[in-house]
């Protein structure tokens, strides 16, 4: 039995979009992160939005910075 070659479940001309893509939307959950801290006061603030909007932003910087290495010919 010959091995089977290992492919990316992605096509590798996506890279450089979804880079881009999922870049562009952590940094708006960053932002929005931070001005949600920035304007509201200690006693009204949620902790579940907070970890909510923080996870999303983390998932999508994550998976962003992800993309950025493999469109860039890192490949990990």
């Amino acid at each position: 039995m010959a091995a089977k070659a290992i492919s990316s479940p992605v096509p590798v001309e996506w890279y450089p979009t979804l880079a881009v893509v999922m870049v562009s939307v952590g940094l708006m959950f960053t932002a929005s992160f931070f001005i949600y801290e920035a304007t509201s006061s200690r006693r009204s603030r949620s902790l579940a939005k907070e970890i909510a909007t923080a996870a999303v932003a983390s998932v999508f910087l994550g998976f962003g910075s992800l993309f950025v290495l493999l469109a860039s010919g890192v490949y990990v």
